[in-house]
């Protein structure tokens, strides 16, 4: 291919990288094509979601021992700098933190009254004391950073009550067994009626469940799987440690599985204990998901929320600086991603990047998987070209001595497609 040839193709169809590098000494040319294809790596890079447990709680008190929710376990009210947290986690790093919601005590019409099994009250539930203008203040929040926060079923009330006695936990038993599915309709039913009550949207498409009792498939006494029901109600993705949910040998992929067309996805371990407030977080996330609570984005004193929200950023910012992993941007990108991460193959042939579809398309979600990031890695700046796949998106930094590149894709087959690269110089 000539050069005027080529730099006609790539106005129509390619994304030139490398307009985001700092400074103008970039390396050297990486020479000839037909060297280049041993100077080029490219991954699929795993994606990492935010995920915090146990927001909504306007109480910080765990009442385990009362026949109340567990709750945070911090030492104070909560109040909407606390949301504001999240959101502040979401713009320094650019994703959309999944906030794994309770929504008890945004109760305005006291209607879990009428929800079986959901308060420690039961029909005598009255959640006046929490109903206040800070409801309206954070829905605020929420609604004007909807980029940045992202509510996620999490529960009512965390628990299951039953003559003012709770059992763990609010969808499943110790057992994982799921909980009557006549009443976890109405569960479902309350929640989405509590979004309507705070202006907060419609029922969400992503699920937590509550101390992670969770079965995948179909337990003793039920005829569907709770992410049967889920799927029933537009349900795309759950999110739990496989290490506690019952069944897990049947998903079928390692990382997540798929139930009933859910993606359901391997949490694994956090890196700090449920109650722990304002902690310093520290190790290797290992897996697809940086799983926390949320007191653990918290200060004691909510003015100092900054100071533990940047030790978070701190931690996680590196993963985007890295070939082989990226912070999702939100949990769409996250379930897309996660699927061709696992089952596309890429492979670097002469000045070809191929990508295979063949497994990813038959994975099975509900979600679709139409697009995916890819990262390349270079001594020199690149451009892509292809004629089987759109190009949304491309960037580019550099990190120590090689230029990493990363393409956003969407495709336009289902088999496969290619990726022509070319030294920039």
């Amino acid at each position: 291919m000539n050069r005027r040839k080529f730099m006609k193709k790539s106005i129509q169809s390619s994304a030139v990288i490398g307009a985001g590098i700092a400074g103008s000494n970039l390396l050297s040319s990486c020479g000839h094509t037909q060297s280049l294809e041993k100077k080029v790596s490219a991954d699929i890079p795993l994606p990492i979601q935010v995920v915090l447990d146990d927001v909504g709680w306007w109480s910080g008190k765990d009442g385990s021992e009362y026949q109340e929710p567990y709750r945070t376990g911090i030492n104070r009210n909560h109040v909407p700098a606390d949301y504001q947290a999240i959101v502040e986690l979401g713009k320094a790093l650019g994703i959309r933190p999944q906030a794994a919601t309770v929504l008890g005590e945004w109760d305005k019409q006291n209607i879990l009254r009428n929800v079986p099994h959901s308060t420690w009250m039961g029909d005598n539930w009255d959640n006046s004391q929490w109903v206040g203008p800070w409801l309206e203040e954070t829905a605020d929040i929420i609604n004007n950073n909807k980029e940045n926060f992202e509510i996620t079923v999490h529960g009512l009330g965390h628990e299951w009550w039953t003559d003012g006695k709770f059992t763990r936990a609010e969808w499943a038993d110790d057992d994982g067994v799921m909980r009557p599915k006549e009443i976890l309709v109405q569960h479902l039913d309350a929640y989405a009626e509590i979004m309507h009550q705070n202006n907060l949207g419609e029922l969400p498409i992503s699920f937590v469940p509550n101390a992670f009792r969770h079965s995948f498939g179909v337990t003793k006494g039920n005829d569907i799987s709770l992410a049967q029901l889920l799927a029933d109600r537009g349900f795309t993705y759950i999110n739990t440690p496989f290490s506690s949910m019952f069944n897990s040998a049947a998903a079928q992929y390692g990382l997540f599985g798929v139930d009933s067309g859910i993606m359901t996805i391997d949490r694994g371990a956090d890196l700090l204990d449920w109650n722990v407030i304002g902690g310093k977080p520290d190790g290797a996330i290992n897996g697809p998901t940086c799983g926390m609570h949320w007191p653990n984005l918290l200060h004691e004193n909510p003015e100092k929320n900054p100071e533990v929200v940047a030790r978070w950023v701190k931690l996680l910012a590196p993963y985007n600086q890295k070939q082989e992993t990226m912070l999702s941007k939100n949990s769409v990108e996250f379930q897309q991603q996660l699927a061709h991460n696992k089952l596309t193959k890429v492979k670097v042939a002469d000045n070809l990047i191929n990508l295979n579809f063949s497994d990813t398309k038959n994975v099975g979600t509900i979600a679709p998987n139409e697009e995916l990031t890819i990262k390349v890695s270079c001594e020199c700046e690149l451009v892509f070209t292809s004629d089987n796949i759109k190009i949304i998106s491309a960037s580019s930094q550099k990190i120590n001595d090689s230029i990493l590149h990363k393409l956003n894709l969407k495709m336009t087959g289902n088999k496969g497609a290619q990726i022509t690269f070319e030294s920039k110089s």
